[in-house]
Formats: structure tokens, sequence, C-alpha cells
């Protein structure tokens, strides 16, 4: 897959930089990490520095398996998580940009269990024992010295609200520079893995630096400070730092490709799990079609290193432009 993504890279980067007409673009794709055990620790997501009035809803699918103990814990996750959200930017005095993400969350044993088990055979790759389990049934607990911590049940709610603020630093023709600042607020239940039952809150630089009229890269780095897990056990998490790029590339006749990479440091206290203690990769690549005052974006997001991230994120976007009136 990386291999894959590479080739698309560099053929998509070649072809674009044969023209140079101007085009106005709308930022990384509106992915985020939907791992459950971080999900609700005010996982980011990539964002341009240019500020903007807009309205986006987003609609992501992810399966995620994770059914593994040590000594002092057990974390069971096979499941798959629908998350649709709508996400509200508008500038005010015209001076910085603020954020409203409220998302919904659709927790369930899902549907592709049995498709996933015919991937992984046809390719030889190895699917982590997932094929051990009964298809499509939902299991999410985890567990700390015997004492049970969060006991997940499939449902449909409310996740974590984030408000956000970014004001623009520098600007000029070829780059924008930004800061970035937020805080979720604890809707989601925290016993049943829908929420963290505390506040979070996150900082971050972003920039926007234009390779060509048809190139942009976006580049954001940051840290977050999320509160306590408050389930039927109270859980400390770590800070965390995350940072992330992205390419976007415009094609001709209202077309752009895109493709980002995404990290961030460990959030649990160390588990001597492997797909939980590591650092957290995710990579996504996607299209964005452009019409009118709104675009349409399509993406799909793989985990790399098998550590702190879903086993892929299908997401479908669409976002609409508000009319340039200041608050």
């Amino acid at each position: 897959m990386i291999r894959v993504c590479k080739y698309l890279f560099f053929t998509v980067l070649f072809v674009t930089c044969l023209s140079s007409s101007a085009f106005s673009f709308d930022g990384p794709l509106q992915i985020h990490n939907l791992y459950p055990l971080f999900l609700h620790a005010d996982q980011q997501y990539l964002e341009k520095a240019a500020i903007e009035n807009s309205m986006s809803y987003s609609l992501s699918h992810s399966s995620t398996y994770t059914v593994q103990e040590s000594r002092d814990w057990i974390i069971h996750l096979d499941m798959e998580i629908t998350e649709l959200s709508f996400r509200y930017k508008r500038i005010v005095f015209n001076a910085f940009e603020f954020d409203l993400d409220v998302p919904v969350l659709i927790f369930g044993g899902g549907f592709m269990d049995s498709a996933l088990e015919k991937y992984h055979d046809a390719c030889g790759c190895g699917d982590y024992g997932r094929s051990e389990r009964p298809h499509n049934e939902f299991l999410y607990e985890v567990r700390r010295e015997g004492a049970l911590i969060i006991e997940g049940k499939s449902g449909t709610t409310l996740g974590d609200i984030r408000l956000s603020v970014k004001s623009p630093l520098l600007s000029s023709d070829s780059y924008t520079l930004s800061a970035k600042g937020d805080i979720e607020v604890p809707i989601g239940n925290a016993k049943k893995g829908y929420g963290n039952g505390s506040f979070d809150a996150g900082i971050s630089i972003l920039l926007d630096k234009k390779l060509s009229d048809r190139t942009v890269t976006y580049w954001n780095l940051g840290a977050v400070f999320p509160g306590d897990v408050k389930g039927h056990e109270t859980l400390n998490l770590k800070n965390y730092i995350f940072g992330g790029a992205g390419l976007n590339m415009f094609l001709g006749d209202n077309f752009s490709a895109l493709i980002q990479l995404y990290g961030q440091s460990p959030i649990y206290p160390d588990t001597d799990l492997d797909a939980v203690d590591g650092r957290a990769y995710l990579i996504a690549f996607g299209g964005r079609y452009y019409r009118g005052n709104g675009s349409f974006e399509l993406s799909l997001s793989e985990d790399l290193n098998t550590t702190g991230v879903p086993d892929f994120i299908i997401n479908f976007t669409y976002k609409y432009l508000l009319k340039e009136t200041n608050i």
C-alpha cells in the first residue's frame, strides 16, 4: 500500500506541474483518527491555515480489530464506527475563525468482516486474529488489573463537541501561517466509550505553502492535553504531540487529488500491547470535485503500522462555502 501511495503521489505531482492556471484550494481531507480508544481524546483534523466561512457534512466509516491482553491489561475491540459530523466555520471581526464540530457516533458490529476476510486471504495478508471471532459481532472492553474501565455499547449518540479558534499570524501570496486552539466538551458517555467525561484542549501551528498555481501543501504541528477517562474507573491519558502534512493538486475540470499523512505520539498509559503503545500513523488519499460554492470529496485512509488507528477509514464530505459576511 505504501508503494502504491508513493506512485500516486509522484505521478499526480508530475502531471499537475505541467500547467499553471490559478485555482482556489479547499484544504486537506476532512478526516481524523477514529480508533475507539483515542477517539474521545480530542483527535485532530488536518486543517488549512487560511480562514473561511463554511459548513461541511461528513460521513466516515471505519473498522477496528484489536483483541489483545497483557499482564495488567485487557483491550478487546472488534467493531465498526460510523461518524456523522457537522462542521461550521465563521470568520469573526475579520480577524479569526470560530469553528464548531458536532459528531454523531454509531457503534456496532458492522457488516464488513466477511469482505475483509476474503481480502486478507486474496492478498496473503495477516488478519490480526480477526477470523477467530464471529463475523460482525460487536466487542468493546477495556480492563486494567481486572478492573473494568470501558464497557462499550452498540448504539447511536452524540460524541464530544469541539470549539476552536484559528487566527492568522503571517500571510503572503505564497504562504499563510496561523495558530489554533480548541476545547473539546464532554458530551459522550465515557463508560460506554462514546467520550471521556472530561474537557480536552489542543493547540497547533498551521502552514499553507503554495508550490505552484496548481499545487499547495498543508503542514500542521501541535499538542493535545486530554482529560482523564471517567469510565467505570478513572484512567489518566498522556498529553500527546501530533503532526501532519498534506498535498492538494488541481487536475483540471474541477477535480483535485489529495494525499496526506498524520501521526501522533502514544496516548494511553503503557499497556505492553503493540496495538496501543506505539506511535500512530494514518495515510489518506482521495479526490475532490468542485461545483459552484460547494465541493464533494471521497477518501480512503489506512494504518501504516497497525498501531492506534483503524484498519481503514472511508470518508465522504460535502462542503459549502458561505457568503463572505463577517460577524
